[in-house]
């Protein structure tokens, strides 16, 4: 190794976030996001909205567990945006690799009206709230949404990111929240921007993206936004998603109650 290398890695140390020193991730990390994506919705309760409709499909690349979830904790809380070199090829990948499985039900919600602007398909974003927003200085979220669009034109299905969607309000921060709370913080809680409705025009063919799925509640929100202003949902693609607890009440050791104590206190100002 050079000695300037070596001085650089003195005074900028890199590891990854498993623990594992001088590479920004590891191979085993890496690994853990390669796999076909996977449905989840069975394990995100908050996900129905008991009307009658069933849950939209959601496909995830991996349990939110473990160094998984060491890797989107610092990704998205501790400014390691360089991460984004990890996680948005894997989710453009995994997207390529949906496409045959969305194009019967593209062909399917299609028949009801024309694509817009050629683009059948609407990569719709999950907001953040403004203070989660803030508090990182970005949307990490708006980065999968883009990775996801390439996924599906790399595999011919013409795609677009359209972030039509806001918090309504103040709003309270998801995390530190269980599950039944979530859904009533999330009820009417995200709105149609002006432009998003201008983007997505009278009628768009949607797929939602969120990082990390843990009780459905914030993607049923998103559904229910897009839906009033006539839009379809085909489904939601996650890197991870929080395996259901093994039982009611094994809970404050949940991978999900994890994830929200650890985005509070990196949130914490």
């Amino acid at each position: 190794m050079s000695p300037i290398r070596l001085l650089a890695r003195l005074l900028l140390p890199v590891a990854c976030p498993c623990g594992e020193l001088d590479v920004p991730w590891c191979t085993a990390c890496a690994a853990l996001l390669a796999g076909p994506p996977v449905r989840a919705e069975q394990g995100a309760p908050r996900l129905d909205r008991l009307d009658g409709v069933p849950p939209v499909p959601v496909w995830t690349l991996t349990p939110y567990a473990g160094p998984v979830r060491d890797v989107v904790v610092h990704w998205k809380d501790r400014g390691r945006a360089d991460l984004d070199r990890l996680l948005a090829p894997a989710l453009r990948r995994a997207a390529a690799r949906l496409a045959p499985v969305l194009s019967p039900a593209l062909d399917s919600a299609s028949v009801d009206g024309p694509p817009v602007d050629g683009a059948p398909v609407a990569v719709v974003p999950v907001p953040s709230t403004g203070a989660a927003r803030r508090a990182r200085g970005r949307e990490p979220v708006a980065v999968l949404a883009r990775a996801v669009a390439g996924g599906l034109h790399d595999a011919g299905m013409p795609a677009r990111v359209v972030p039509a969607l806001a918090r309504r309000g103040p709003g309270r921060d998801q995390v530190g929240l269980g599950a039944r709370a979530r859904g009533r913080n999330l009820s009417g809680s995200v709105r149609m921007t002006r432009r998003g409705a201008r983007a997505l025009g009278q009628r768009s063919i949607c797929i939602l993206v969120d990082d990390v799925l843990t009780t459905g509640a914030t993607l049923a929100a998103v559904e229910q936004a897009l839906e009033e202003y006539g839009h379809d949902v085909l489904g939601a693609t996650v890197l991870a998603a929080t395996p259901p607890p093994a039982a009611a009440g094994a809970d404050r050791r949940t991978p999900a109650a994890e994830h929200e104590r650890e985005s509070a206190r990196n949130l914490k100002v």
